[in-house]
């Protein structure tokens, strides 16, 4: 996909946990909206093959290693992507990881893990890049929760992390609404991942069979991609969003409870 470069003034996004699936497919789908996209994820290394993808379409992109449960690892990387790209006012908390497991058996280590990369990096990268929204009177910031939020066996610490998601964004969307900030939460049902890869290795299935199965449960008849996700971002990133705040949408394939 061509960048096609607006009129208005180039924007700067971050987007976390940017090196595959559903946060590549975002770092992309912004880039291609004209947006200079900072490309976070643990490894820098990692974040190459989406800031070639976006660079050879003419794009801007910065790969940046950062651990976001990390408050200095935050500050410093928010600090370089402002000096290198310019300062940020679009953020997509999209960092996290997985430890399932049923309650007996999930360690201390497994919830700490799922809590501090999801709730604790969103509200560290939202904290640090609020003052550049505030100063600019202008700022999108999209929290990425789950379908899982609402409950799912063997995930107490992620559908823990993805409720809370929500209760930040509603938080921050109240509290920052009159600088000119929209808070939104995106919350996925079953995508086509890594990480949903893992969990059908978890439960011991081929990943074809697990997608198949899935979409059996799924109105639309299919599973999603991480495209998907990234196009529901890209209007809640967008000018177009700006009386949408506070809002959880769910990209499942049909309604869910």
């Amino acid at each position: 996909m061509a960048i096609e470069q607006s009129a208005t003034e180039e924007r700067v996004a971050i987007v976390t946990g940017a090196a595959r699936g559903i946060g590549a497919a975002t770092a992309i789908r912004l880039a291609a909206e004209g947006r200079a996209v900072a490309v976070l994820d643990l490894d820098e290394a990692a974040c190459k093959d989406t800031v070639e993808k976006i660079t050879a379409a003419g794009g801007r992109a910065l790969a940046v290693g950062a651990d976001v449960s990390d408050e200095e690892q935050v500050t410093a990387a928010v600090a370089r992507i402002a000096e290198e790209l310019g300062a940020p006012t679009i953020l997509v908390n999209n960092a996290g990881v997985l430890r399932d497991n049923l309650i007996f058996k999930m360690s201390v280590s497994d919830w700490d893990t799922v809590l501090n990369v999801h709730l604790r990096g969103a509200f560290l990268m939202s904290r640090a890049v609020q003052k550049h929204m505030v100063d600019a009177k202008f700022g999108r910031i999209v929290n990425l929760s789950s379908s899982s939020a609402l409950g799912n066996r063997g995930q107490a610490n992620y559908a823990a992390a993805k409720a809370g998601m929500q209760g930040l964004t509603k938080t921050l969307a109240i509290e920052l609404g009159k600088f000119g900030v929209t808070v939104n939460a995106v919350a996925p049902g079953f995508i086509a991942t890594d990480m949903t890869a893992a969990t059908a290795a978890r439960v011991g299935m081929g990943f074809e069979d697990f997608k198949a199965a899935a979409a059996t449960q799924i109105p639309v008849a299919r599973v999603g991609l991480p495209e998907d996700v990234g196009n529901a971002i890209a209007f809640f990133s967008g000018d177009a969003a700006g009386f949408v705040s506070g809002q959880v949408l769910y990209v499942a394939g049909g309604p869910l409870d």
